[in-house]
């Protein structure tokens, strides 16, 4: 009798002390997700933030790069710049006379 009254102390005192730690762990796991620094609902708005400012950087560096072809043309081709500064300046040459019209 003394062998199973000793076993049911351990069991009762492992029963007691080992649930103690896991609940601890456990605890500071829900705490750090729910209410940390880096917690789950903070983390999934960075993650669509990122992905925003990701799409935003295509979009610029395509506009970018359709400026930087247009320089490109306007740097090279003497025509296509007479032309744009004729059209969207009205711009005329010395010995010209250019009459603008609103006809659409």
């Amino acid at each position: 009798m003394g062998l199973k009254n000793i076993k049911n102390k351990i069991k009762q005192f492992q029963h007691r002390w080992l649930h103690l730690p896991f609940l601890i762990i456990v605890g500071f796991f829900v705490t750090l997700l729910c209410f940390g620094d880096y917690n789950y609902s903070r983390r999934d708005g960075y993650v669509k933030q990122i992905s925003d400012i990701k799409v935003q950087i295509q979009a610029n560096e395509d506009s970018a790069a359709a400026y930087e072809a247009k320089t490109r043309e306007l740097n090279t081709d003497r025509h296509t710049l007479e032309r744009i500064a004729r059209e969207k300046y009205g711009m005329k040459r010395a010995n010209e006379d250019v009459y603008v019209t609103d006809i659409p």
